[in-house]
């Protein structure tokens, strides 16, 4: 039976932003995360890291550095209880400078590739997932999937290209606050189907 998760965008969402960065020394959960991981698993989602590593395609790190990255996560989850279910990124970037990487694709936010294969892959219910994302990329991503979405007010998004793709259902001040929303909401959801 599919299992409904929590698609975590990873930069200024999960982890502290600090651009283009693959040393995993660098790579702190965010303010909350530590307390938002353990109630969204304890409520039955299986969490999700979705990122665009446009980094990557611009030459910045080869794809290899993001194997650091994905165990450098799975360790911050284990400290704080919890298992990361999966690990999705997009190399790509149309504009990137890498020319095996420099292309338009299915799976680079706000195209919903990753979220649709890690449903496939770890046997997801998209309609009762989440996504959680710091900018409108995102939650166009989750949309598109058939998620619902939360979107961080931290700062990140700065061009608000808003459109009905790209309105988040909710919005939250930090990642415990969005963790909350989506088990208040389903939870209620639970309930009023019984």
């Amino acid at each position: 039976m599919a299992k409904p998760a929590v698609f975590l965008d990873k930069d200024g969402t999960l982890i502290d932003n600090v651009p283009y960065n693959v040393n995993p020394a660098l790579v702190r959960l965010s303010k909350g995360a530590d307390e938002a991981l353990p109630l969204l698993q304890a409520h039955g989602f299986c969490l999700v890291v979705v990122s665009n590593q446009a980094g990557v395609a611009r030459g910045f790190f080869r794809e290899e550095a993001l194997t650091a990255v994905e165990t450098r996560l799975r360790e911050l989850f284990d400290g704080v209880g919890v298992s990361l279910a999966g690990f999705y990124y997009c190399p790509h970037d149309p504009k990137g400078s890498v020319q095996s990487y420099a292309t338009d694709c299915w799976c680079r936010k706000p195209q919903p590739g990753m979220l649709i294969r890690a449903s496939r892959e770890l046997d997801l219910d998209l309609a009762g997932s989440w996504l959680i994302g710091d900018i409108l990329d995102d939650v166009e991503a989750g949309r598109r999937a058939g998620c619902k979405t939360v979107l961080l007010l931290n700062g990140s998004e700065t061009e608000w290209n808003v459109s009905a793709a790209r309105l988040p259902h909710y919005c939250a001040a930090n990642l415990l606050e969005a963790a909350q929303i989506a088990v208040g909401s389903s939870s209620s959801q639970k309930r009023e189907q019984k």
